[in-house]
């Protein structure tokens, strides 16, 4: 099965998905994670405004096979939510991309993100 790897995007080697605008980095899990996790039902979100760095464990995502940790891709501080994740998990498996986000980071260092991985390094990393 192929996953989609979206080209406006930087992706973590642990699966996580970062779309920037400005100094705000929106965090989500990639469509290859969802498919691994299949039907996820419980999004635990980091508390708004707790600092994390990048390769911290800051939320959880659970599905009918297991429990994984979400780790920040970037260092910052988390300056949003998204409650109907948590509300609606099946998100993450339907709309991983758009409507599935996890939380949005107040970049400290933006250029972390270069860091990251592109979508070709990571279509490769998943075998694509």
């Amino acid at each position: 099965m192929s996953s989609k790897v979206p080209s406006d995007l930087r992706y973590a080697k642990s699966h996580e998905w970062v779309r920037v605008a400005g100094d705000v980095a929106t965090v989500g899990i990639t469509d290859h994670a969802q498919h691994e996790l299949t039907d996820v039902v419980f999004v635990e979100l980091p508390a708004l405004g707790r600092k994390v760095k990048a390769g911290d464990a800051c939320a959880v995502v659970e599905s009918v096979k297991t429990a994984s940790d979400i780790y920040a891709p970037v260092s910052g501080e988390v300056v949003a939510v998204n409650q109907p994740v948590a509300d609606q998990p099946a998100l993450v498996n339907s709309d991983p991309y758009g409507g599935g986000w996890f939380f949005q980071v107040k970049l400290a260092q933006p250029s972390e993100v270069d860091g990251l991985l592109s979508p070709a390094d990571y279509a490769s990393l998943i075998g694509q």
